[in-house]
């Protein structure tokens, strides 16, 4: 193997090969592509693809998908997670999408309850909804570019990622509860967003007439009525009714259909009292 002698002239020695991916890493980022060690570099992509090959054998980085690659520290050696931030991979593996579900429930403070899976919403062609990344698991949601709207940007290191907002989010949990972990922790998410934002009930209208599911309003005027005292957004939500009967939970039994919301529910499924 090649060294060099760095610029200090003292006794340690630099790998060669780590200065090149040291150059690549500051003008790319944590991740990684052939694309970007042939633009760094200088090289043809043919060259550039076994070098990162290279690289890669080398245990420097770490495949992450075909084409892209993260950079192992020294303090990740032998891990299978070697990014300290699995956020940072979704500009990159699942643009344009973004955060949401559960996971930016957890990031707006809408509930105290920890998920491993991270929830990613993606305009792209995804073939499996479970993946596994850098020892973290996925869980993909493919959307409509439609319902590509209500996100912000949040920075996680250098990397700049897009999440839901907190009406964005709460709305997609309703229009599939299991994004949220099932509808009793949707409605419990819910009743924190309405309990801190006075704007939270207009949020969720607009963004909600947006999205244009049926379903949403039947899932949101049920829960608004049960929780009490949000009489404007009951009534938005009865004002939206579309004809036939929704499920509040597709995952849950439909027992007993209230007529009032066309919806069809467990019929003991209540805040502390039967239906």
């Amino acid at each position: 193997m090649c060294y060099i002698i760095p610029m200090n002239q003292s006794d340690q020695y630099v790998p060669v090969g780590r200065v090149r991916l040291g150059m690549v890493l500051q003008r790319a980022g944590e991740l990684i592509s052939v694309g970007d060690v042939s633009a760094v570099l200088q090289m043809e992509r043919p060259a550039a693809a076994r070098l990162l090959a290279r690289w890669n054998r080398q245990g420097w980085v770490r495949r992450v998908r075909r084409g892209t690659y993260a950079a192992v520290p020294l303090t990740a050696l032998g891990q299978e997670q070697v990014l300290e931030d699995p956020w940072m991979l979704v500009p990159e593996l699942f643009a344009p999408g973004y955060i949401g579900g559960w996971s930016a429930a957890e990031h707006w403070g809408l509930t105290e309850q920890i998920f491993r899976d991270l929830c990613v919403c993606t305009t792209r062609r995804i073939t499996k909804t479970r993946e596994r990344l850098q020892g973290v698991p996925f869980v993909l949601r493919h959307i409509g570019a439609p319902a590509m709207f209500g996100t912000q940007s949040v920075w996680r290191g250098s990397t700049r990622v897009q999440i839901s907002s907190p009406a964005k989010t709460l709305v997609d949990m309703l229009d599939d509860p299991a994004m949220g972990g099932g509808i009793r922790h949707v409605a419990a998410c819910l009743a924190a967003y309405l309990e801190r934002d006075a704007e939270a009930e207009n949020a969720l209208m607009a963004t909600a007439r947006q999205l244009g599911n049926g379903a949403v309003f039947k899932r949101l005027g049920f829960l608004a009525e049960r929780l009490g005292g949000h009489s404007t957004l009951v009534a938005g939500c009865a004002a939206h009714l579309t004809t036939g009967n929704a499920r509040l939970d597709p995952a849950l039994p439909a027992e007993r259909l209230t007529t009032r919301w066309r919806l069809w529910h467990p019929a003991a499924w209540a805040f502390g009292k039967a239906e």
